[in-house]
Order: structure tokens, then sequence, then C-alpha cells
């Protein structure tokens, strides 16, 4: 089957420069969302992040949070203490994404038993398809 069978244009122009493309790239990652998600509700310092995020090494965390920052999706505030205290929160433009990320999270709790019950009928019938042939 080609790639203009099925309606595709095998070299979409937009391919390079697609606004969702750019931004699930960014919230889609395994922590980015995880971080919106914990920066929506309060402001954090970067130690109650890494507490309450599950499994993100130090090195992750903070790799996520900088590129969330140059995104403009959260700001760092650091303050002259000693030590130095750090607070993370999400920018004016990082809380409109809030939203978006409830509603899919909404979305994944609703039909994840939908999900997991094609995934089990989808694998009998390939197993039963590949034994029989």
């Amino acid at each position: 089957m080609s790639a203009t069978h099925t309606g595709v244009p095998a070299a979409d122009p937009l391919d390079q420069d697609c606004p969702i493309r750019e931004v699930l790239d960014r919230v889609g990652d395994k922590w980015s969302t995880l971080i919106v998600v914990r920066l929506g509700q309060r402001t954090h310092r970067f130690n109650e992040l890494h507490r309450e995020i599950n499994g993100i090494s130090q090195r992750m965390l903070t790799l996520t949070l900088r590129n969330l920052e140059r995104d403009g999706l959260v700001s760092r505030t650091v303050y002259p203490t000693v030590p130095a205290r750090v607070d993370y929160e999400l920018t004016d433009l990082g809380r409109t994404l809030v939203p978006a990320i409830m509603a899919l999270h909404e979305w994944a709790v609703a039909h994840r038993d939908d999900i997991r019950h094609a995934r089990v009928r989808h694998d009998e019938a390939a197993t039963s398809g590949a034994t029989r042939g």
C-alpha cells in the first residue's frame, strides 16, 4: 500500500512545522505532564517536586524543568537565602495547559477499561489467527 493511498501525502510540508507535534514533543514526554499537573496545584520547590513525582531522577527533573521554562510554561524564582531557595510555578501560559491535560486524564480514566478490553480481544484474535495460519 502506498503512502498516498491513505490520503496522507508522502511529503507533508507541515510535517516539520506542525504545532501539535511541537507541543506534544514537550508535554507528551514521560515527566512534563506530571510536573505541569503538580505545579497547577501550587508553587513547588525542587525537592518537593522530586518527592512527589515517583521515579523521576534529579537530573531528569532538572532537564524537564529547564525545558518547560524555556517553552514559557514554568517560571523559576531564586531567592537570595542561604541555602538558596528556588520556587517553580506555572506561568499564565502554563496554566492554560492544565485544563487540556485534565481533560485527557478524565478521558483516560473513563476509557481505560475499554482500551484494555480491546487489547485483549485484539491479542486473542491475533494469537488464534497465527495458530491457524
